[in-house]
């Protein structure tokens, strides 16, 4: 775990976890995810979680990481946040992630897993929380499963299919869900482009949102907005961006992450 506290803190400070991709690093990403200088203006504590996998990737196909408090990844995450509300005063009920890549899937694993403590995720070239499941993966198993089926988008399941997975991983849970911000590109190769809608199928279910607006080109050139539900880019539920032609990874956008999650 690598930290990122501002000098001038946000009482009780806001946190954000950011997830780095396979071959990544948590300092690595410190730079990648362009959110220090957002959590210098912003009063914001940063979590890196740093992968122990001999790849870099965190586990998003064992049984333990996909169930509340189950074990694995997710859950030393959810404790990475625990230590942060306790020794630098983070405010756990501001608290959100970001990932890339298998950073994005984590963060998807930990919106369905922990709604109770992360409010809100933007996840960039992920897929659906539950997709990367391989039947007898471990936890501690290195590198962790890979499912090819999902990497490829041959894994199709209707938005009640998805939903009831995101549900059974935490079957107590009756609080609020984790607002969900999603960009993937059109030319994924690594976690291809079908994986885009699994994931709104997805969150839409989960959320209860039946409706949608396009707007095209926005927020650039060959981007597609899709917002769910009532609100704006910056408050509603559910909020996807389709990238045209751009490949693995999607561009960070740490200014829409801030806003999305109401820190700006």
């Amino acid at each position: 775990m690598y930290s990122y506290v501002p000098k001038t803190l946000t009482k009780p400070a806001p946190i954000i976890v950011a997830v780095h991709h396979c071959q990544g690093s948590a300092s690595g990403y410190s730079s990648e995810s362009q959110l220090m200088p957002q959590a210098d203006k912003h009063g914001i504590i940063l979590i890196f979680p740093n992968s122990k996998s001999s790849g870099g990737c965190f586990d998003v196909a064992s049984d333990a990481t996909f169930k509340h408090d189950g074990g694995g990844d997710s859950q030393t995450i959810a404790n990475m946040v625990k230590y942060a509300v306790d020794k630098y005063g983070g405010d756990a009920n501001r608290t959100f992630a970001v990932g890339t890549s298998s950073g994005a899937m984590m963060a998807n694993v930990l919106a369905g897993a922990y709604p109770d403590i992360f409010k809100a995720a933007s996840v960039y070239s992920g897929v659906p929380d539950g997709c990367f499941a391989v039947p007898g993966a471990t936890a501690t198993q290195d590198p962790p499963g890979w499912s090819n089926n999902c990497a490829n988008g041959q894994l199709s399941k209707t938005a009640a299919q998805w939903g009831d997975m995101v549900r059974s991983y935490y079957p107590s849970y009756t609080g609020a869900r984790t607002r969900m911000q999603i960009f993937h590109g059109t030319s994924d190769n690594t976690l291809r482009y079908p994986n885009y809608a699994e994931q709104l199928k997805q969150w839409s279910n989960v959320l209860s949102l039946t409706t949608s607006v396009n707007k095209t080109n926005t927020p650039q050139s060959g981007y597609t907005q899709t917002i769910y539900g009532e609100g704006t880019a910056t408050t509603a539920q559910l909020v996807g961006y389709s990238a045209q032609g751009v490949g693995h990874t999607v561009p960070q956008h740490p200014d829409m992450d801030i806003a999305f999650f109401g820190l700006a």
